[in-house]
């Protein structure tokens, strides 16, 4: 099986082994709200204020009007969202039965706060433009603090909740009554626009995790003029996670706040402020007010990018070290606009003996021939994955990814032909030499970045790069040691990333995936279709034309695609267009140069777009 074969089948493993959890964003420092948190953001700048009128309140109903929006709160529950402009009603949630706050336990327990005989819930209203709903119930007990953002008009909804019961996870609020004419848009896979209840989108209660799956902290609710959307604004790298649809509703949208493992005495969850508008035209519109919060909180506008990273127009996934290939793609096109992601370049085989970097004679050639001529090449590097054979792991091995549920190290053996968990036995991990065992190490250690750091370094020196590959920066999660050194595993991979680029004068690093954690330091991100690792799904083909991703983080990150890219088959053809209209590099993943020479019709599709 070859190198994309393995990865892609392990890809898959990774994905259902459970992957994480997540936690909330910063309480918003807005009109009425008391930040829970010290961020270190740069604050935006000043906005003119926005239209609040003093809520209404009316035992436990509350109407709110802001200059864009009415909306009326029942009990924490958003019961109706109207745009002020026009009168369209975009909430309408008759069920007064359903739980606005619900505490998460793993793994399947769900206690609601507020439907329960002899639950109560009140109202306190704390200044004109600010109330707290107060739970006192049976399963346990929270506040949902409701306010408004004078700059923005946006209406914020902050849950928390607690309960004597050790090891929770999240707590909950959701939505339902979203208008039936209204449409998902959501940056997962770089971007989908999907009905609600379309079964893609996990209405069986799958979470979609952030950053690795739900890639931004937002979601858009789009109809045919305008919608509504909900956000938040995180700068310290809290979890979060957003759950389409449910067996009994498939149009109910939940939104978790999590806790940081290690959840065995966790009681009380809280933290996020979800930011809830309406907007007029299409997605956008929002899509354009995260870019620019994005940009002003981080300082984007100070982020640099080698000139030729926007000039690029083509590229090769998991290219081998053949040089023929590189005299067949300079006949179609100019090197100058060419990537290529070198998979095959060390003296050790693929995806073993991480983390030493060392060029074979046959690499050595290929890097230094690419280079002469023109193109941008970049070795394959491993982020977080490293081989527990090596002299480094007895060093690191304390701070293994442990899923934040099972406690389960986690990484990947490939052996006898199949791919398996890790053993939990330190004594078997290195028993297998001709497996490829592959162990993730935390990124909040200081030890791990270096050392990484070093090693990429020196490859980097010996063969003059400007680009360097790392593989598996989107694998960032809530984990059992959700902390080390104060930092999250996604902390971690962006400061990571940002080490690795300051390398030699300045590396353009290109990364797996591509969410608002790994951008801020990537010049470019290999990017997944939807759900679509190592086989294509059914549906893939409506998955494709809403390019979020590329409208939030193309200016400082572009992306390019994964695999089976060779144009050989039509499910090839299908992924190729998908990438392509979510505003990847046209790529493929040929295997020979005669395959540029005489291209099929899908990878002769891809050279006409790069070139024209």
């Amino acid at each position: 099986m070859d190198d994309m074969d393995r990865r892609s089948l392990l890809k898959i493993a990774g994905a259902s082994a459970g992957y994480m959890a997540l936690t909330g964003c910063a309480a918003d420092n807005t009109a009425g709200a008391t930040p829970d948190s010290i961020s270190t953001a740069a604050p935006p700048p000043a906005r003119s204020s926005v239209s609040i009128e003093p809520f209404e309140v009316d035992g436990n109903r509350v109407t709110i009007r802001t200059a864009t929006q009415i909306a009326v709160i029942d009990s924490g529950r958003l019961v109706s969202l109207v745009r002020r402009s026009d009168g369209a009603e975009f909430v309408k949630d008759p069920n007064d039965k359903r739980p606005s706050l619900e505490l998460v336990y793993p793994p399947d327990s769900v206690p609601p706060l507020g439907t329960i005989s002899g639950d109560k819930v009140s109202c306190i209203r704390m200044n004109p433009r600010r109330v707290e709903f107060r739970f006192n119930c049976w399963s346990g007990d929270g506040v949902i603090a409701v306010y408004a953002d004078e700059e923005t008009g946006d209406i914020l909804i902050e849950p928390s909740g607690y309960a004597s019961r050790p090891g929770l996870r999240a707590c909950r609020w959701s939505l339902a009554g979203i208008a039936p004419d209204l449409k998902l848009v959501a940056p997962f896979f770089q971007g989908v626009k999907l009905p609600i209840e379309d079964p893609l989108l996990g209405n069986d209660g799958y979470p979609w995790l952030w950053p690795s799956d739900w890639e931004a902290g937002f979601v858009i609710f789009e109809g045919t003029d305008g919608g509504f959307w909900v956000h938040c604004r995180d700068s310290a790298f809290r979890y979060k996670s957003l759950r389409v649809g449910t067996k009994d509703d498939p149009r109910r949208v939940a939104f978790d706040t999590e806790v940081y493992g290690p959840l065995d005495n966790t009681l009380a969850a809280g933290g996020i402020a979800w930011r809830i508008n309406v907007f007029d035209g299409d997605w956008k519109t929002p899509a354009a007010t995260y870019r620019d919060w994005l940009r002003e909180a981080y300082r984007l506008d100070r982020e640099t990018r080698a000139p030729w990273v926007q000039q690029v127009r083509f590229a090769v996934s998991w290219c081998p070290s053949d040089t023929a290939l590189l005299d067949a793609l300079a006949v179609k096109i100019g090197p100058d606009k060419v990537l290529l992601h070198a998979s095959r370049w060390r003296k050790d085989p693929y995806d073993e003996k991480y983390p030493t970097y060392t060029a074979s004679d046959q690499g050595k050639a290929f890097v230094k021939r690419a280079r002469e001529m023109g193109f941008h090449v970049m070795p394959h590097c491993n982020a977080v994955d490293m081989d527990p054979g090596h002299p480094v792991y007895p060093l690191v091995r304390d701070f293994r990814y442990r899923h934040i549920e099972t406690h389960k190290a986690l990484g990947w053996t490939w052996i006898q032909g199949e791919s398996r968990d890790l053993p939990e036995s330190n004594a078997s991990l290195p028993m297998h030499p001709d497996a490829k065992t592959m162990v993730k190490i935390h990124n909040g250690l200081s030890m791990w970045r270096s050392i990484l750091a070093e090693n990429i370094g020196a490859a980097a020196d010996d063969l003059d790069l400007e680009a360097v590959f790392l593989d598996v920066t989107l694998g960032t999660y809530n984990l059992h040691n959700s902390l080390v050194e104060n930092m999250t595993s996604s902390e971690g991979m962006q400061r990571l990333i940002a080490q690795v680029a300051a390398l030699r004068n300045g590396l353009a690093v290109a990364g797996e995936g591509r969410n608002e954690v790994t951008m801020r330091h990537q010049s470019f991100g290999q990017v997944h279709l939807f759900n679509s690792f190592q086989k294509t799904i059914d549906g893939l083909d409506r998955c494709g034309g809403t390019p979020v991703n590329e409208f939030v983080f193309g200016s400082l990150c572009r992306s390019f695609g994964y695999s089976r890219l060779s144009g050989r088959t039509a499910d090839e053809e299908l992924r190729m267009r998908t990438h392509v209209s979510l505003g990847a590099v046209p790529t493929v993943t040929v295997r020979s140069a005669d395959e540029i020479r005489n291209p099929n019709n899908a990878v002769k599709k891809m050279l006409e777009i790069a070139t024209s």
